[in-house]
């Protein structure tokens, strides 16, 4: 009814234009919200004052106009003006119900406003570095992603999702380093792992495999590879002033640099297959995972690919056509300052080896060519810093810094307590699925805003009361098929069409509100999705249950009386029809028994 409202005051301001009441040039913004109030009738708009300056008349003189030039509608039993301007619709209870309806018939295309219409859009999201498995940091990034993605392809964009592999620069050689440390050591060496190498039970299992597949082949003698190699200081101590902190930490950096520089020489060729080796397990777990976590990408875009085919150079030549880039000090500087960020990048570095940050340009433009119309990055909130030079690089290369967006996803701490992935004692994404089950993992991730810190309750997601939203939303999607199978049990027949026709003679107030709840979920849709809000679903799919149940608690639906049990079976199973959409949206499950 929110749409056939709207259509009818467009209708209605070009009668005005027509009549001379308002100029052709006024500002044609129409907007139909519901009423909190019932005695303020189920939809109010305030056009009247939103026209009122252009028509040169006071709100609520123009909303007369705007009642009296309304089309007439049967759904529309009564039209009021209240306060200032507003103008409230009283609708019949027929068209309260004719959601139900729709609900029932087709509940996709009832969830799927078209809001994008066909508009292109590149989701990249959780691109965790594969030098690790994922932990619940990057779970809280895979499910809004993956979320965001539904509720816009439900919506009318067409979404690409993607995965950017960091397979190069410093974290794939430092990977490889931690990874031959340990091979070495399953050889049989004894070894010291820098702290600055990765040092989780990970690195020793991909190490072990990796000596099963080759034997002894990349076997070097451990004194060989340490041999004249920078110190590895002590880490620093708490009384150490963050002077000292800053040189230790310095001279750890040299330490490791040196280290990878050895590892590689002294690997020549076999280098890269150890690293690769390395890579891909690291990528093979984080695949198994997302596939876990019923997350799906597109593509797998990888850096190495940007190298490999001259997309950083062809960036950087068209950066410096544009004269957006500078030399000094021996390196190629991106003048970001100048579009937007606190100061200059570095490009190229004054070795010939190019920055994170240049990958990161070239991919930006990569993704522009291939003709997407918005892209959106998420990012999680350690790099709020990095959005101001990427949309400047951006600026600088197309002139289209504006169809370049952010979503942060801030940080995750458990019921259990905090995990670093440096330390090597850190809770993974696939421990708290197996801990917390793979609905209530996706879901409590999505019951907050990304830019919102999240505590997840590990015991509250295992439990089975209504203080768990997902199982409480997931029962009353149980409780109304087991309503329909005990229907067969009893010998009853359920006619939709008669419970359609006899829902307005419901005794029940509250099939009302549920039917207005219904009616709202389409509304939520698109706001999500112009919102890049997923989140948004959680809170409605959990009122929308809450009143569920309080209305099934107060009215048997399984009576003997056809007309009311057909009416509230209709009702109940749009209500399940719904949030069964819903929770597809979310990627978490509806299951019919519980």
């Amino acid at each position: 009814m929110k749409q056939t409202l709207e259509n009818l005051l467009d209708t209605t301001f070009d009668a005005l234009v027509s009549q001379g009441t308002i100029p052709a040039d006024a500002p044609r913004k129409i907007q139909v919200d519901r009423t909190k109030d019932k005695s303020h009738g189920d939809f109010a708009t305030n056009l009247a004052m939103t026209l009122a300056k252009s028509a040169g008349m006071k709100p609520r003189d123009l909303a007369d106009k705007i009642i009296a030039a309304l089309p007439a509608n049967t759904a529309i039993t009564q039209v009021d003006i209240a306060g200032p301007g507003f103008i409230n619709f009283f609708m019949s209870s027929d068209s309260r119900f004719a959601v139900v309806r729709q609900a029932l018939e087709d509940v996709t295309a009832f969830s799927s406003p078209n809001v994008g219409n066909g508009e292109k859009v590149l989701l990249e999201f959780v691109s965790a570095n594969p030098t690790g498995p994922m932990h619940v940091g990057h779970g809280r990034g895979a499910a809004y992603g993956s979320a965001l993605a539904n509720v816009l392809k439900a919506t009318g964009y067409k979404v690409h999702r993607e995965y950017y592999i960091n397979d190069a620069g410093r974290q794939a050689d430092v990977l490889a380093v931690s990874v031959f440390l340990r091979y070495l050591e399953a050889c049989g060496q004894s070894v010291k792992i820098p702290s600055r190498a990765y040092p989780g039970e990970y690195v020793k299992t991909c190490a072990e495999a990796l000596k099963a597949k080759v034997g002894e082949d990349y076997f070097r003698l451990y004194s060989e590879v340490m041999a004249d190699l920078p110190e590895d200081p002590a880490d620093p101590l708490e009384s150490d002033t963050a002077a000292t902190r800053e040189a230790i930490k310095a001279k750890k950096e040299v330490h490791l640099d040196a280290l990878i520089e050895r590892v590689r020489s002294l690997l020549d060729s076999d280098y890269r297959k150890l690293q690769d080796f390395a890579l891909d397990a690291q990528m093979d777990s984080i695949r198994a995972t997302l596939k876990a976590f019923n997350v799906e990408f597109d593509q797998w875009f990888s850096e190495r690919s940007l190298l490999d085919s001259g997309a950083i150079g062809h960036a950087m030549d068209l950066l410096k056509q544009r004269g957006h880039v500078y030399e000094k000090d021996g390196a190629l500087w991106l003048a970001t300052s100048q579009l937007g960020d606190e100061k200059d990048r570095v490009l190229i570095r004054d070795n010939g080896i190019h920055t994170y940050f240049a990958a990161d340009v070239a991919y930006h433009l990569n993704k522009l060519e291939r003709h997407f119309d918005t892209l959106v990055d998420v990012w999680g909130a350690d790099h709020h810093g990095y959005i101001a030079r990427v949309r400047a690089a951006i600026e600088a290369l197309t002139g289209q810094g504006d169809k370049f967006h952010v979503a942060l996803i801030q940080f995750v701490t458990l019921s259990s307590g905090r995990m670093g992935k440096r330390s090597g004692n850190f809770v993974t994404l696939a421990q708290l699925i197996e801990e917390a089950g793979n609905d209530a993992t996706r879901f409590f991730y999505l019951t907050r805003s990304p830019e919102q810190h999240l505590e997840f309750d590990i015991d509250l997601a295992r439990s089975q009361s209504s203080e768990n939203p997902v199982f409480y939303l997931q029962y009353a999607h149980a409780r109304v098929c087991s309503m329909v199978r005990e229907l067969g049990e009893r010998g009853y027949v359920y006619d939709q069409e008669a419970g359609l026709a006899a829902l307005a003679d419901l005794p029940e107030a509250a099939a009302e509100d549920l039917a207005k709840r219904i009616a709202a979920w389409p509304e939520a849709v698109a706001g999500a999705a112009r919102n890049r809000a997923p989140h948004q679903l959680t809170h409605v799919l959990r009122e929308l249950a809450q009143e569920f149940h309080a209305w099934y608690n107060g009215n048997k639906v399984l009576v003997e009386d056809a007309n009311v049990r057909n009416a509230r079976l209709a009702l109940a199973i749009a209500v399940k029809n719904v949030i069964a959409n819903g929770l597809a949206l979310l990627g978490v499950s509806a299951p019919e028994k519980m």
